[in-house]
């Protein structure tokens, strides 16, 4: 026995001895790419790397990874998207109903608004709408049905069914509201004269509610405007890449459903791609929905591929071709909630398996909505028509200007319908 155990330590030390003899090489995947950007190095740096890469492949210029390096990895833009680790994308899988008590009642966004109207209006302190004062006092909240009219009145907002719900660290209740016939609105652009309202969105009222059951608001404060980027200016950020600023791109976007409900046989798609070979896009947005689960003969089985196959042979399979053919190209997809290839069907919604597209790098799977950026250019995309949605249930209310802001640019006069229906997402931050 102990001559088993000396023999098994001398082998031991032999196998070790061995090993520190043999030079030390790290394995490199056949796979595995260096991501380089050579703008953000130094001169001599770039200059030195660039001797030394002379058979090297070309610089893949994506800020975030969303998957494995795959058959072309080069972009000829700068792409930023959400992260996309397993944390990120499990953070961004909303089960409906599991959400916290202060993101079902928004909380946090009304106190975040609460600090930009303090300090812009100077406001010391706001006040409950369900408390009654004497004195007028700034009230902020977001606007919803009264509950007491909802019964008698229609779905849409007026001015006698709508409501205020404060946060919870305000109260939390709801109060009617009623609108004085000499409303003013504060701090406006000039030229509105008017202000839109809609269930949902946070507001700051002033007014007094004198012990009855009602808020009476006799001004509308108008929340401050994003601040201009530095990138909107023509002005580059510390983490500006100045070679992509000045680069030129063109960006296709299409929306679904991508064929007629009479059929399956996806013609508007295989048009659009032949679109996309002649013109030869750098960037393509496609949202859904992709495979419609509210399609006709999807919804009668009158297909013999599972959706997840249709897709791939539909979708996935001309854009590769497409990618193949157009080196420095990338596609960006989003879902939407009537796809029968998403896990999620409630909004927001999480993005498409990365399986879908055997994550492929040059195809980017965003959720909906999602924010990303192209060459320091920043998008918002969602594939719900909530600009739709927003008109439907607007509710104008007019009144006198104070202290209105001019007009950034002389051409604004804001006299668009749709582009003031679309500064309600700006204003709103959503």
């Amino acid at each position: 026995m102990d001559s088993l155990v000396a023999l098994r330590a001398q082998l031991q030390r032999d196998i070790v001895k061995e090993n520190s003899k043999r030079p030390q090489h790290r394995t490199i995947g056949a796979t595995s790419t260096a991501m380089v950007n050579r703008s953000r190095l130094p001169g001599n740096t770039a200059k030195i790397l660039a001797v030394k890469q002379n058979s090297a492949v070309a610089q893949v210029k994506v800020e975030e990874d969303f998957g494995v390096p795959g058959p072309s990895t080069s972009s000829s833009v700068v792409f930023k998207g959400p992260a996309n680790d397993p944390s990120s994308r499990k953070d961004r899988s909303y089960r409906y109903m599991y959400e916290k008590i202060l993101e079902r009642t928004l909380d946090d966004r009304i106190e975040e608004f609460s600090d930009l109207i303090r300090e812009r209006y100077d406001v010391a302190e706001l006040g409950d709408p369900a408390s009654g004062t004497d004195d007028d006092i700034v009230v902020i909240g977001r606007i919803v049905h009264d509950s007491d009219t909802t019964d008698t009145a229609p779905l849409r907002l007026t001015e006698t069914s709508i409501a205020l719900e404060a946060s919870r660290a305000s109260g939390g209740k709801r109060v009617a509201l009623r609108l004085d016939s000499s409303i003013t609105i504060r701090g406006a652009t000039q030229g509105i004269s008017s202000v839109g309202l809609f269930p949902g969105c946070i507001v700051a009222l002033k007014g007094k509610n004198g012990g009855g059951s009602w808020f009476l608001v006799k001004e509308i404060l108008s929340l401050p405007s994003l601040k201009p980027s530095l990138i909107s200016s023509g002005l580059p950020t510390l983490k500006s890449d100045l070679e992509a600023m000045n680069t030129p791109y063109s960006v296709h976007i299409a929306c679904g459903p991508y064929t007629p409900d009479a059929d399956l046989s996806y013609k508007p798609w295989r048009a659009l791609v032949k679109t996309l070979k002649a013109n030869k896009p750098t960037v393509i947005l496609l949202m859904g929905p992709f495979i419609d689960v509210q399609h006709p003969k999807i919804k009668n089985g009158e297909t013999d591929m599972l959706p997840d196959g249709l897709f791939r042979s539909l979708f996935i399979e001309p854009l590769k071709a497409y990618l193949d053919s157009s080196p420095g190209s990338i596609a960006i997809l989003v879902p939407s909630i009537r796809d029968l290839i998403s896990r999620q069907t409630v909004y927001p919604q999480g993005e498409l398996d990365p399986e879908l597209t055997s994550s492929d790098p040059r195809i980017h799977l965003l959720p909906n909505p999602a924010r990303f950026s192209i060459n320091d250019i920043t998008f918002g995309v969602t594939s719900v028509d909530v600009v739709y949605h927003l008109k439907k249930e607007e509710l104008s209310i007019k009144g006198t200007e104070v202290d209105p802001i001019p007009p950034v640019s002389p051409d604004d006069t804001r006299t668009d319908v749709m582009a003031n229906t679309c500064r309600h997402l700006l204003h709103q931050r959503r």
